[in-house]
C-alpha cells in the first residue's frame, strides 16, 4: 500500500490477481482480505483463477469484506465470466479469446460488453474494464472500439 499510495486520489481500484494454483481457503483468504481492507478504503477487485473460488462460501466472504470478484474472459470456470463477490463494483478483465493475450475481440463482443457496462453503470456501480490482450496490440484497438460503442449508447 505504501508503494501505490503515491498515486493518491488517482488510485481508483486495486486488483488482486491470484495464481491458478491458489485454492480457496476461507481462513487464509479472510485474514488476507480483512487486513487489506484495513489498509485502504480504495475499491478492491479479486481475480481468482482456481475453481474453488467460485463457490457460495467464497462469494459470501468476498461480499462481506467488500471485495468484488472480477468477470474474466476467457473464464477458467463458467462462473468466472460474471462479476461476483461484493457488487458495489464491477470489474471486467479481458485477456483475449480464443488465443489468450493475442486475440482481438470482434465488434459483436465489444457491443455486448458495452451493453453490460451500461447496465452496471445504470445500477450506479463503478465499472472497470481492462483489456489484457496486449501481445499484438489488440488491447488498445478494443479499448477504443469499446469507448465508441459506449458513446453510441449514450
Amino acid at each position: 500500500m505504501e508503494q501505490v499510495g503515491i498515486l493518491g486520489a488517482k488510485l481508483g481500484c486495486l486488483l488482486v490477481q491470484l495464481p491458478p494454483s491458489l485454492s480457496f481457503e476461507s481462513t487464509i483468504a479472510g485474514r488476507f482480505f480483512a487486513k487489506l481492507r484495513e489498509l485502504t478504503t480504495v475499491a478492491i477487485a479479486c481475480e481468482p483463477r482456481h475453481p474453488s473460488w467460485f463457490t457460495p462460501e467464497a462469494e459470501t466472504l468476498l461480499h462481506e469484506l467488500h471485495i468484488a470478484r472480477v468477470a474474466a474472459d476467457p473464464p477458467r470456470d463458467p462462473a468466472a465470466s460474471e462479476p461476483g463477490g461484493w457488487r458495489g463494483l464491477t470489474y471486467f478483465r479481458l485477456h483475449g479469446s480464443p488465443k489468450i493475450y493475442y486475440s482481438a475481440y470482434p465488434r459483436d463482443v465489444i457491443v455486448s460488453l458495452a451493453e453490460r457496462i451500461t447496465r452496471e453503470m445504470e445500477a450506479a456501480r463503478p465499472v472497470w474494464c481492462i483489456f489484457d490482450n496486449t501481445t499484438l496490440g489488440a488491447a488498445t484497438r478494443n479499448a477504443l472500439e469499446l469507448t465508441r460503442a459506449l458513446d453510441e449508447r449514450a
